[in-house]
């Protein structure tokens, strides 16, 4: 939705290469001088960004398959969002928790919509995604009236790095070096309904499922699984926690991924866990309880934050959900990813095509680390999540012939 080449603005700003190289060097020299390592190197200097894409210090455009990681979910400087932003700016824009706000009432009353919520459900705004799920956390010690020390993830899970979070994220080498971290998770094998329904009982606090798992390599799960821990938990008088974290606010042609049919199975939560896209780029988390029973959990005084649900945040992501709805992004993400898919499996070194809407894992015949290195180099942004798989998940307006020249490309991308 934006023009496909770089206006006079655009290359008068880094239009002289040995300019561009040297400005590289001191960007890299002053990040390092100052900031934290924990990101490592950082690849570019991006310094502008217009719908699907963004230009770095020297002026190259790249088109951004990433998105922020399923954040910019109306790609970069949708005008209702800059709008929204701008007016709320200069109207009000940080209140204490003691203090509510008409943006803060409406998003929440908006997210009870579009998730069909029944009475006495309830929504807790935070910062991002790790507080959401780390709030969950917090609920799944009283359920059931507390005393029930095991909370259950499953492998190949992120749930994000704060200590809670990080303890039911699945990857050993991001809570190892901080262990003994928070007791009482246990991951149980990816898929394996009967290792579940093996782990689960009396003593079981709650299930944590991403309804599609995106840091190994964007998978859901296998047909039946969520219907099962529904029923499972239920059973036992746990929690069945969905983190949409990064599945949520339309990324994969619906408002939440488990409200798909194919992927959710019909099944309802007891917490749902939202940010990335809500905000459109703005931080903003949710903690989403369903029903009364589950809202009780956390009684007043019993959890806060000094930033969540501010005038500011929630007037970026009620732009965000307004958008959608006016542009009828969910019916654009669901046929643009459909036909995303369909090319992608033409492609002769792709080996597999998961995910769903704009949000797609893509297994290669190759070295995904390499061949995202030369997507970068030729003005494409994606990310390499396993050795062998790329994750793709651009702006959900992003457009087809935006997706061209990319397709075109990955071939080549690919083979080296």
């Amino acid at each position: 939705m934006t023009e496909t080449t770089t206006s006079s603005s655009d290359s008068s700003a880094g239009s002289d290469s040995s300019a561009g190289t040297e400005q590289a060097g001191t960007w890299r020299d002053d990040f390092s001088r100052v900031l934290s390592p924990v990101f490592g190197s950082p690849q570019l200097d991006l310094v502008r960004g217009q719908g699907s894409k963004v230009w770095d210090a020297s002026g190259k455009e790249y088109l951004d398959l990433l998105a922020g990681i399923a954040v910019n979910a109306l790609g970069h400087c949708h005008p209702a969002w800059v709008k929204a932003i701008s007016e709320q700016a200069g109207t009000l824009g940080h209140i204490s928790n003691f203090f509510t706000s008409p943006p803060q009432i409406a998003l929440a009353s908006k997210l009870h919509e579009i998730l069909d919520l029944p009475a006495g459900s309830a929504v807790f705004l935070s910062n991002s995604g790790t507080e959401a799920n780390e709030a969950a956390f917090k609920m799944a010690r009283r359920a059931g009236g507390g005393g029930r020390p095991f909370v259950i993830a499953v492998e190949g899970a992120f749930h994000g790095r704060t200590m809670g979070s990080l303890a039911l994220t699945a990857k050993a080498a991001y809570r190892e070096p901080f262990a003994p971290g928070v007791p009482g998770v246990v991951h149980v094998p990816y898929g394996d309904v009967d290792a579940l329904a093996a782990a689960i009982n009396d003593t079981c606090a709650a299930v944590f499922i991403e309804p599609v798992q995106g840091e190994v390599g964007v998978r859901t799960h296998p047909a039946g699984y969520l219907q099962k821990a529904r029923e499972l938990t239920r059973s036992a008088g746990a929690l069945l926690v969905l983190d949409e974290v990064q599945s949520g606010m339309g990324r994969t042609g619906h408002w939440y991924a488990h409200q798909d049919p194919e992927i959710g199975e019909g099944v309802v939560p007891d917490i749902i866990s939202s940010a990335k896209g809500l905000g459109g780029g703005m931080p903003i988390g949710a903690t989403i309880t369903v029903g009364a029973e589950n809202t009780k959990l956390l009684e007043a005084g019993q959890h806060g934050t000094t930033f969540g649900g501010n005038p500011l945040a929630s007037a970026a992501a009620l732009a965000v959900i307004d958008t959608i709805e006016t542009e009828d992004l969910l019916t654009h993400v669901r046929d643009t990813g459909q036909w995303l898919r369909g090319e992608l499996e033409q492609v002769a070194v792709v080996k597999s095509v998961s995910g769903a809407g704009l949000l797609l894992g893509v297994e290669i015949d190759g070295d995904a680390k390499a061949a995202a290195a030369r997507a970068l180099e030729a003005g494409f942004i994606i990310n390499p999540v396993t050795p062998e798989r790329l994750r793709l998940a651009p702006p959900l307006t992003i457009t087809r012939e935006e997706l061209q020249p990319f397709l075109t490309a990955l071939p080549g991308l690919i083979a080296g």
